[in-house]
């Protein structure tokens, strides 16, 4: 069995989107089923590592076709430089501004939309000429599930629509500077894809909830983490009271809550400051920077990217670790990809979102940490104030439980069930 996976990350794509269908590739064969890989030739990836390359299967086959991307005409505003690493600049300068809204009103839905033509006319030929049983696309950038749908109209394939983030309840959707008719362009698109799609992949039940409505055949298969537990490295723990975030932290992702109730704690507990560290791995929005420093935070340690590899060592030998979920309407549907590293590492978690979230009903469900609101700042001392006391007594641990359901390995035997049912369905 063959299936035709279309992505726009691949290595030596770095970042949370290249990991997914990576780790999919890496195990799919092991379920008897034979991908094919299409990626951009020349895509402008924002970060890279080469050291994902390793995981690459060396017999698979990878189609490649180049991509024109109007996202580098950003790069020539220096002012504006942080949407090219990430982030919706919040005080764009004039012509930033001008470029956020034509972006948002006229590349839909985002600015690969260039490559879903040459796709589909590329794709038509080659699927003409191969036996594939099955299109894959994975989303985000949500326009790659164009080019699903179009195949799909004209040439009747088996088509999977993998959701990595939601379309219009992504976390900055809200902000984009969209007019009414764009606006309901996205809508009306997602749901063609989702009522066109033969199967739909998410990965939390909140966003299978919201789509419900538009698709009867939608499989909640989430992230997860690659390593064996057994072949974990013991390292030495930190000396430090750290408190470790990995991964980009946008504005919307800023705990306001947290820096006040650490900000809190050193000026009531001298012996708390000297202890405290806090570590942030990845790109980092200026609110945060203006943050810490509004609230007098010391001994920070900021590092832009490391490599997987090097990323895993740092979530390991921290003392606690920080998931930051996006302050936004959708934020009880946020899972994201580093969760399910965290939970390899088997360090504390302290989460700040919603305690009814996707993420919340993960933590609970494996014994792996807490969650605490945006607001709960009396909840959120109490909870640092008993990590806190364990790390002073030496017994700072955590007993997790059943995380082996996010290897995966085990993931991608539920993605191969999928797969079939699809191709076996009359």
């Amino acid at each position: 069995m063959k299936a035709l996976i279309i992505t726009y990350y691949w290595p030596p794509a770095g970042g949370s989107g290249v990991q997914r269908w990576l780790k999919f590739v890496k195990y799919l064969q092991n379920f008897d089923i034979e991908p094919i890989v299409y990626v951009p030739e020349n895509a402008q990836y924002p970060i890279k590592d080469v050291s994902l390359e390793k995981d690459i299967p060396e017999n698979i086959e990878i189609l490649k076709l180049p991509i024109w991307e109007p996202n580098s005409i950003l790069s020539l505003f220096k002012k504006d430089s942080k949407q090219s690493a990430g982030f919706l600049n919040p005080n764009p300068s004039f012509v930033g501004s001008i470029l956020q809204k034509i972006r948002a009103n006229y590349f839909i839905p985002d600015a690969r939309k260039f490559w879903v033509k040459p796709s589909v006319k590329f794709l038509k030929n080659y699927l003409s000429k191969n036996n594939i049983d099955v299109v894959i696309t994975t989303g985000p950038p949500h326009s790659l599930h164009l080019i699903g749908l179009q195949l799909k109209k004209e040439l009747g394939v088996k088509w999977i629509s993998d959701f990595r983030d939601p379309w219009t309840d992504i976390d900055y959707f809200h902000q984009l500077p969209l007019s009414e008719k764009a606006r309901a362009k996205h809508h009306q698109l997602e749901q063609e894809v989702l009522k066109n799609s033969d199967a739909v992949l998410v990965v939390g039940k909140t966003m299978k909830e919201n789509y419900k409505n538009f698709s009867d055949n939608i499989h909640v298969i989430t992230n997860g983490f690659d390593s064996e537990l057994n072949e974990i490295k013991e390292v030495a723990l930190d000396k430090k009271f750290s408190i470790t975030h990995i991964g980009m932290m946008n504005a919307d992702r800023n705990p306001l809550v947290l820096w006040k109730v650490l900000s809190d704690l050193c000026k009531e507990n001298k012996e708390f400051e000297q202890d405290l560290e806090i570590k942030l791995i990845g790109k980092i929005a200026s609110e945060i920077d203006e943050s810490l420093e509004g609230y007098q935070l010391k001994n920070i340690v900021k590092i832009d990217y490391l490599p997987h590899n090097e990323v895993k060592e740092y979530q390991r030998k921290s003392q606690v670790l920080l998931l930051a979920i996006n302050n936004v309407p959708s934020a009880k549907g946020i899972l994201t990809g580093k969760i399910f590293e965290y939970l390899q590492a088997k360090r504390p978690i302290l989460a700040i979102g919603p305690e009814d979230g996707d993420l919340a009903e993960v933590l609970n469900s494996t014994n792996s940490g807490s969650t605490v609101d945006f607001e709960n700042k009396d909840q959120l001392k109490l909870t640092i104030l008993r990590l806190y006391s364990a790390y002073k007594n030496g017994d700072l641990t955590i007993e997790s439980s059943n995380i082996e359901q996010f290897h995966r390995k085990n993931l991608t035997e539920q993605l191969s069930i999928v797969i079939k049912d699809v191709v076996n369905k009359v």
